[in-house]
């Protein structure tokens, strides 16, 4: 019985563990295998359905339009962001 889906994003891997942000900021350990191998890149948003309140890994789906939707909104903030920096060295 498939409770949800919870959003999930791959922060990075560490050998053969993934590290997976949850919508809280919380940082989960998940072994790679257990993820589908489209869904164990850097980045990925993770669609995860739940099960009694527990991640079912094995059947997520990647959410590529978020991906796109999140690296275009990362994009323009970097690009506001380069138009107020006056550049030069920083002085304290």
């Amino acid at each position: 019985m498939t409770d949800a889906t919870a959003r999930f994003v791959v922060d990075r891997r560490e050998g053969q563990t993934l590290v997976i942000e949850d919508a809280t900021g919380a940082m989960i350990d998940v072994p790679a295998n257990e993820l589908p191998s489209n869904c164990r890149a850097e980045g990925a948003v993770l669609e995860v359905p739940m099960t009694h309140g527990a991640p079912n890994w094995g059947d997520a789906k990647r959410n590529r339009a978020e991906e796109r939707r999140i690296l275009k909104d990362l994009g323009a903030r970097l690009d506001r962001l380069r138009r107020k920096d006056p550049g030069g060295d920083v002085e304290l």
